[in-house]
Protein backbone atom coordinates (compact mmCIF):
# COMPACT_ATOMS: atom_id res chain seq x y z
CA UNK A 1 0.00 0.00 0.00
CA UNK A 2 2.75 2.49 0.87
CA UNK A 3 4.41 2.00 -2.51
CA UNK A 4 1.24 2.71 -4.55
CA UNK A 5 1.49 6.52 -4.67
CA UNK A 6 -1.14 6.74 -7.41
CA UNK A 7 -1.25 10.52 -7.94
CA UNK A 8 2.54 10.79 -8.04
CA UNK A 9 2.75 7.92 -10.51
CA UNK A 10 0.18 9.67 -12.73
CA UNK A 11 2.25 12.87 -12.77
CA UNK A 12 5.41 10.90 -13.43
CA UNK A 13 3.88 8.90 -16.27
CA UNK A 14 2.50 12.07 -17.89
CA UNK A 15 6.04 13.50 -17.86
CA UNK A 16 7.56 10.27 -19.21
CA UNK A 17 9.22 9.33 -15.93
CA UNK A 18 9.32 5.60 -15.21
CA UNK A 19 9.22 4.94 -11.48
CA UNK A 20 11.05 1.76 -10.53
CA UNK A 21 11.10 2.44 -6.77
CA UNK A 22 14.87 2.83 -6.95
CA UNK A 23 17.04 5.81 -6.01
CA UNK A 24 17.27 6.94 -9.65
CA UNK A 25 13.52 7.49 -9.73
CA UNK A 26 13.82 10.08 -6.98
CA UNK A 27 16.16 12.24 -9.04
CA UNK A 28 13.78 12.00 -11.99
CA UNK A 29 10.85 13.01 -9.77
CA UNK A 30 12.84 16.01 -8.56
CA UNK A 31 12.84 17.23 -12.18
CA UNK A 32 9.04 17.12 -12.65
CA UNK A 33 7.40 20.45 -13.48
CA UNK A 34 5.49 21.40 -10.30
CA UNK A 35 2.04 21.82 -11.88
CA UNK A 36 0.37 20.65 -8.66
CA UNK A 37 1.44 23.67 -6.62
CA UNK A 38 -1.61 25.71 -7.60
CA UNK A 39 -4.08 23.32 -5.93
CA UNK A 40 -3.53 22.99 -2.14
CA UNK A 41 -5.46 19.70 -1.84
CA UNK A 42 -3.62 18.12 -4.75
CA UNK A 43 -0.31 19.48 -3.48
CA UNK A 44 -0.85 17.85 -0.09
CA UNK A 45 -1.91 14.51 -1.60
CA UNK A 46 1.00 14.53 -4.03
CA UNK A 47 3.37 15.45 -1.21
CA UNK A 48 2.12 12.53 0.86
CA UNK A 49 2.58 10.23 -2.14
CA UNK A 50 6.09 11.58 -2.68
CA UNK A 51 6.94 10.98 0.96
CA UNK A 52 5.65 7.41 0.88
CA UNK A 53 7.54 6.78 -2.34
CA UNK A 54 10.68 8.25 -0.78
CA UNK A 55 10.24 6.04 2.26
CA UNK A 56 9.74 2.96 0.12
CA UNK A 57 12.96 3.66 -1.77
CA UNK A 58 14.91 4.28 1.46
CA UNK A 59 13.61 1.07 3.07
CA UNK A 60 14.46 -0.94 -0.06
CA UNK A 61 17.89 0.56 -0.66
CA UNK A 62 19.40 1.56 2.70
CA UNK A 63 20.59 -1.32 4.85
CA UNK A 64 18.76 -1.54 8.17
CA UNK A 65 16.07 1.01 7.27
CA UNK A 66 12.52 0.07 8.20
CA UNK A 67 9.07 1.59 8.47
CA UNK A 68 7.93 2.91 11.83
CA UNK A 69 5.48 5.41 13.28
CA UNK A 70 6.10 8.69 15.07
CA UNK A 71 4.38 9.74 18.29
CA UNK A 72 1.33 10.88 16.31
CA UNK A 73 1.11 7.55 14.49
CA UNK A 74 2.35 8.88 11.16
CA UNK A 75 4.70 6.79 9.02
CA UNK A 76 8.41 7.47 9.32
CA UNK A 77 11.48 5.59 8.22
CA UNK A 78 13.74 4.45 11.03
CA UNK A 79 17.38 4.09 10.03
CA UNK A 80 19.70 1.45 11.50
CA UNK A 81 21.16 4.17 13.74
CA UNK A 82 17.71 4.83 15.23
CA UNK A 83 17.36 8.17 13.49
CA UNK A 84 13.82 8.77 12.24
CA UNK A 85 13.19 10.37 8.87
CA UNK A 86 9.82 12.14 8.49
CA UNK A 87 9.41 11.09 4.88
CA UNK A 88 5.84 12.38 4.58
CA UNK A 89 6.93 15.78 5.90
CA UNK A 90 9.83 15.79 3.43
CA UNK A 91 7.47 14.85 0.60
CA UNK A 92 5.08 17.65 1.48
CA UNK A 93 7.91 20.20 1.61
CA UNK A 94 9.11 18.93 -1.76
CA UNK A 95 5.62 19.25 -3.26
CA UNK A 96 5.21 22.79 -1.92
CA UNK A 97 8.71 24.23 -2.35
CA UNK A 98 10.77 21.74 -4.37
CA UNK A 99 13.23 21.45 -1.51
CA UNK A 100 14.65 19.36 -0.04
CA UNK A 101 14.87 17.22 -3.14
CA UNK A 102 13.75 13.62 -2.78
CA UNK A 103 17.13 12.37 -4.03
CA UNK A 104 18.87 14.59 -1.46
CA UNK A 105 16.84 13.15 1.42
CA UNK A 106 17.64 9.63 0.20
CA UNK A 107 21.35 10.44 -0.01
CA UNK A 108 21.32 11.84 3.53
CA UNK A 109 19.54 8.73 4.83
CA UNK A 110 22.12 6.53 3.12
CA UNK A 111 24.94 8.54 4.72
CA UNK A 112 23.47 7.96 8.20
CA UNK A 113 23.04 4.20 7.87
CA UNK A 114 26.26 3.40 9.64
CA UNK A 115 26.71 6.48 11.81
CA UNK A 116 25.07 7.69 14.95
CA UNK A 117 22.24 10.08 14.05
Amino acid sequence: MLAECELLREYAAAAGVVMDDGPGSLGALDQLPPRWREDPAEREELGTDAGLCLGTVVVRSVAGARWGRDDAGLPVVVLATGREVDVVGCGRLWAEHGSPGLAQVHAEAAEHRGRDG
